[in-house]
């Protein structure tokens, strides 16, 4: 719930290096050394602020994703600990990623994953971001370190003197097969299209079908209507996925299989169906970028709208 709500407190440790690194090698996961190209003085202070961040009124601190994380807060005490300026290099340019892009390269072949953080993280994630946003990403802070210059009193010299990958390994490609999140709301679709024109054919409303879609869609708006309104995480406020999955369907469930089992018009479809009409139609103008599976999502809702109206209609 904690985490949830984002209330992500992490705390500093400190560890052996080697068992760091061995640490690393067990779980499969490769580790870069990046020598920091410091004078003695400035190596002392470093080391003085790390000391003094580890101290126990210190060491625990309010966790962000996007803003203040552990690449972020290392980049901060070395830039603190510098006598000049850290200079970085000017590509990639400023605006020319967002959040949203950056997660997206971590999470190639990883398409569940890259769908349940697309269905939280909402549009503020899409703004375009300035070089030193982009450092949230511990690779990317790792080639801007890589290419950055210290400018003090008319010198200069590179921030790191030297990079190793310590510990190299190869991760083991997962051989086995899941369906992605595109082939599964596609499969959904398709049987619920088919379902629905048996059941105008038949002229029978099928509640079932709309007690499972309605019941899921309202289950994950309730989810997204939590993040919105009491989560402290970046980015998952302005959602415009709300008017899609929103817990009006959850709530109002047993309105909609009343309706539709007496054979009602149930005006809470009918705004449904314009509503998510609205947003197929506006789709490619909505400023947050979508995971795909979420046209067919938001299609199965619509004609199961639509069918009440056209049964409703039928039996006059």
């Amino acid at each position: 719930m904690r985490f949830a709500l984002g209330e992500t407190d992490y705390q500093l440790g400190a560890t052996d290096y080697e068992y760091f690194a061995k640490e690393y090698e067990y779980d499969g996961r490769s580790v870069w050394q990046q020598v920091l190209n410091l004078t003695n003085e400035e190596k002392t202070e470093l080391i003085r602020l790390l000391e003094e961040n580890y101290r126990p009124q210190n060491r625990v601190y309010r966790y962000n994703f996007f803003y203040d994380n552990c690449a972020t807060r290392p980049r901060d005490k070395i830039e603190e600990s510098i006598e000049g300026q850290v200079v970085y290099p000017t590509t990639p340019p400023d605006n020319a990623r967002s959040f949203r892009d950056i997660v997206h390269q971590y999470c190639q072949g990883h398409p569940w994953a890259r769908f349940g953080i697309d269905l939280c993280v909402g549009s503020d994630a899409d703004a375009p971001i300035t070089r030193r946003q982009m450092m949230f990403a511990p690779f990317y802070l790792m080639d801007f370190f890589a290419q950055a210059q210290i400018s003090g009193q008319q010198t200069e010299r590179p921030l790191v003197s030297s990079v190793e990958k310590i510990v190299d390994v190869t991760p083991e490609k997962d051989t086995a097969w899941m369906p992605t999140p595109l082939q599964c709301a596609l499969l959904l679709f398709i049987l619920t299209a088919a379902g629905t024109i048996y059941g105008i054919r038949r002229k029978k409303g099928l509640w079932g079908i709309d007690l499972f879609l309605f019941g899921i869609a309202g289950v994950a708006g309730c989810v997204l209507a939590f993040l919105a309104i009491f989560s402290q995480h970046p980015a998952v406020s302005s959602n415009y996925l709300l008017f899609v999955f929103h817990p009006g369907h959850l709530f109002l469930l047993p309105y909609i299989v009343y309706c539709i089992r007496k054979g009602k018009k149930c005006w809470y479809l009918v705004l449904n169906l314009a509503v998510l009409t609205l947003f197929i139609v506006l789709f490619p103008l909505i400023p947050q970028r979508f995971d795909f599976a979420v046209v067919p999502l938001a299609l199965s809702l619509l004609i199961r709208s639509a069918s009440n109206l056209i049964l409703t209609y039928k039996k006059k």
